[in-house]
């Protein structure tokens, strides 16, 4: 009985972790990591001060979790249904049109822009958790640069990484522009002068192949 019990309040405590964590992520991505209280954070999950000092051993702590949540869950919008596109290429060009046109849940906005702006002159375990996410961005895009490359269906002399850093670049680009402006536009320009320059990538016989494909379809 009591190794039951003590399953169930490990379970309960990851729970309340996960709370807190959940409702500080918006709080840190709108206002940065010295703008937001822990009383913010206590009035938003319901909670003591106690009660996040149990689940996180600082603030920063909290912040590194909060972060890693807040990049999941854009994440997960910007992906989605990738891996059912089995060209790279097609597949790069459905990234760039989830992060332009599916909106992320978490308030806030990107939280890797928010976070290395926030962070440029600060919090260094943060900076360090956001470059870590900046690589591991660039090197999934670089990944389907790489495997374009194998198959044979992109320009010889592209260089993957740099291919990712321009995607990368322009969509972050354009949507700090888009929140200054308060509207989509410099998005949407991106998102189309992107997919452009895949496009232009492709060596020509998977260019006029695919566009025999497409006119099969119609």
């Amino acid at each position: 009985m009591r190794i039951n019990g003590s399953a169930g309040l490990v379970r309960k405590g990851d729970r309340t972790r996960q709370h807190i964590v959940a409702q500080a992520a918006p709080l840190f991505n709108q206002k940065g990591y010295e703008g937001c209280s822990i009383g913010e954070i206590m009035e938003a999950a319901q909670i003591e001060k106690g009660g996040i000092y149990r689940h996180f051993a600082s603030k920063e702590e909290l912040a590194l979790a909060a972060f890693d949540f807040a990049w999941e869950e854009v994440s997960h919008g910007r992906t989605r249904g990738l891996e059912e596109i089995e060209d790279p290429l097609l597949r790069m060009e459905a990234f760039i049109r989830n992060f332009v046109e599916r909106r992320p849940a978490l308030r806030g906005g990107c939280p890797l822009l928010n976070t290395a702006i926030d962070t440029d002159d600060g919090n260094t375990a943060l900076r360090a958790r956001a470059r870590e996410a900046l690589d591991g961005w660039r090197t999934r895009l670089g990944s389907l640069m790489d495997s374009a490359m194998r198959q044979g269906t992109v320009k010889a002399e592209i260089q993957p990484r740099a291919v990712a850093s321009i995607v990368i670049g322009m969509l972050e680009g354009a949507l700090m522009m888009s929140r200054l402006d308060g509207d989509r536009r410099a998005l949407e320009t991106a998102r189309d002068h992107l997919i452009s320059y895949i496009t232009s990538l492709r060596v020509e016989k998977h260019v006029s192949r695919r566009r025999k494909t497409r006119a099969s379809r119609r």
